[in-house]
């Protein structure tokens, strides 16, 4: 997927927004968008266009029967579809090889390629079709509404994950000035700047660890390959996160935010209130209480969360070790809960936070593994690793150079809100700093130096 990625949106978005700015009429942007939309979509997967196009096309029509008598059919349309289309393309082959481990079968793998954002695009349609099962009056009878709410190409590769009723008044009627649009560029530039100059230096580091040996990863190469990913994925998602967000706002439309500083966070309940949000949202309204929540007593309560981050894990990768490190966040969520973690004793001090960032980052270890084994490698490197494992040693030092120190400290201090405020007097110093961090991006993109966003594959 060379098209969809930092290098494509950089190109992409200034064609776009300009023509986008030579139409008045709103239904006129919406046809434009739209086509620009599946145009960049085309660009990467041509041939999953047409998947994505039924999968608009069935969330249109349950959503148009969830909103009448047939509503229950609908919406269990919507889900047996949605979740299909997910089993299919995305779940078979780990399916397959899971029978095949535990009863020593040989069955072959289908081999289907991932289609690009098939995790998004199929929870935004059938967040979609359940909003109108419960609220019949906000369906839209207007395909090209929904296909442009599910399909518009800064949210449709990786998020946020957007529901219809928080752009719905938009895709009818929207508005944008001079300081919407700046306030929208700067955001993207920010994010992309997350990502060329820091997620894309952290992954180099965390790549050489995660390629070492098992026997060569000492505790300096595990604990740093750990942390450098750890960072790695924060600025490479918010990144994206801020880049979707800043294009939405050039043209017209205001997206939630989607991360709220999680690795401040002094508990595991308050990271995921601020880590991913849009996804934390969607499991908590389409999953969480419709499963019961909190409602039926702790046991249930306990068992609801757990099958919440089962569901969490599994939606990022069909691997187990995405399904390990959502049930290792759904231990820690359901041990807070209990009692048996104290967690009053850690609310709002730096020892929550040191217990939460010890969690985060083992779960990312997990993550980032491509194998239970090489996750095994690592724990066991991180904490029993004592020794001269020089060919670890040696490949850290490597990277270790000055620039990454300063890349590397960068990181872990904007990882904290220190320049969350902005101010008239600040306006001018924000826009000097952006043109300054849009020509080191465009020096980072002419190096021919890319690493494409981890959540495009998911």
């Amino acid at each position: 997927m060379v098209f969809s990625s930092a290098i494509s949106l950089f190109f992409f978005v200034p064609i776009v927004f300009l023509l986008d700015r030579r139409l008045s009429n709103v239904d006129a942007k919406n046809t434009w968008l739209l086509l620009a939309s599946l145009v960049f979509y085309s660009f990467g997967q041509v041939y999953y266009l047409p998947l994505l196009l039924l999968s608009v096309a069935l969330n249109y029509v349950c959503g148009r029967l969830a909103a009448g008598k047939y509503a229950k059919l609908g919406v269990t349309l919507a889900v047996i579809g949605g979740i299909g289309l997910l089993a299919v393309f995305k779940y078979a082959d780990f399916a397959i090889r899971t029978v095949n481990a535990l009863c020593g079968l040989s069955l072959p793998l289908t081999g289907i390629a991932l289609p690009i954002g098939i995790s998004f695009f199929t929870f935004q349609g059938l967040s979609y079709v359940i909003d109108v099962y419960r609220e019949p009056q906000m369906v839209s009878h207007s395909f090209k509404k929904v296909l442009l709410y599910i399909a518009f190409f800064p949210q449709l590769i990786a998020g946020p994950i957007v529901k219809y009723h928080d752009v719905e008044q938009e895709i009818d009627s929207r508005r944008t000035t001079p300081q919407e649009t700046a306030l929208g560029i700067r955001r993207f530039i920010c994010g992309l700047s997350k990502k060329l100059l820091l997620s894309n230096a952290l992954g180099q580091m965390a790549d050489t660890v995660f390629a070492l040996p098992a026997g060569e990863i000492g505790m300096l190469a595990g604990w740093t390959g750990a942390i450098c990913y750890t960072l790695q994925i924060y600025f490479d998602f918010s990144g994206y996160s801020d880049m979707a967000i800043g294009l939405g706002r050039m043209f017209g439309f205001h997206f939630r935010e989607n991360f709220n500083y999680p690795y401040t966070a002094t508990t595991i309940k308050e990271f995921w209130r601020r880590w991913h949000i849009s996804l934390s949202g969607w499991f908590r309204d389409y999953l969480y209480i419709p499963l019961g929540g909190n409602r039926k007593g702790n046991a249930r309560t306990w068992l609801n969360r757990f099958l919440v981050f089962f569901a969490t894990g599994l939606w990022h990768g069909a691997s187990w070790t995405f399904v390990l490190w959502g049930l290792w966040h759904g231990l820690f969520s359901v041990l807070e809960d209990c009692g048996a973690i104290p967690v009053d004793k850690l609310k709002g001090k730096r020892i929550g936070q040191l217990y939460t960032l010890l969690v985060v980052v083992l779960g990312f270890t997990l993550f980032r593994a491509d194998t239970l084994a090489q996750a095994g490698a690592m724990y066991a490197a991180m904490f029993s690793g004592i020794g001269l494992h020089w060919l670890g040693t040696a490949a850290v030092w490597a990277k270790f150079t000055p620039a990454f120190a300063l890349t590397l400290c960068l990181a872990l201090l904007l990882c904290t809100p220190v320049a969350r405020e902005h101010t008239p007097k600040r306006e001018s110093v924000t826009f000097i700093g952006s043109l300054g961090l849009l020509l080191l991006c465009m020096m980072y993109l002419a190096a021919g130096s890319f690493n494409p966003f981890i959540y495009f594959r998911f």
